[in-house]
């Protein structure tokens, strides 16, 4: 799980998050600790608090003096939407870039996006 070039304390928030998003976290449930953080991924307790207090500045922890953490009402749908704002950053902005050097419009993309998904599947389908 460890990502060279990546701050360990953002790679146990994004973590935490995928386990949010994936639904194995669901909100008004208990979140890890971060002593079992520290002790799962064998790190500081300090750093694992730093990604567990990212999350709560970010909303999507909350604190529950004498009980722990817990996900959020809403987490999810606020991961969501941020995840989905930096998908359109990362790659769908850079391939509108392309596609328009390329003389390609919204439905030459939308005609590549479904072949690709369509073999994609086929592929998977017949894997091992």
């Amino acid at each position: 799980m460890i990502e060279e070039g990546k701050a360990l304390f953002v790679q146990i928030a994004e973590s935490v998050e995928d386990s949010i998003l994936d639904g194995s976290l669901a909100e008004d449930t208990r979140a890890p600790s971060t002593n079992e953080l520290a002790t799962f991924y064998r790190i500081n307790p300090a750093t694992a608090a730093k990604g567990v207090n990212m999350l709560v500045d970010k909303g999507v922890l909350v604190k529950r003096r004498g009980v722990g953490m817990f996900v959020a009402p809403g987490a999810r749908d606020h991961l969501l939407v941020e995840r989905r704002s930096v998908f359109a950053d990362r790659f769908i902005q850079p391939l509108l870039t392309e596609a328009r050097a390329l003389g390609l419009g919204p439905d030459d993309l939308a005609t590549l996006v479904r072949e690709r998904a369509a073999a994609s599947d086929i592929i998977e389908r017949n894997a091992p």
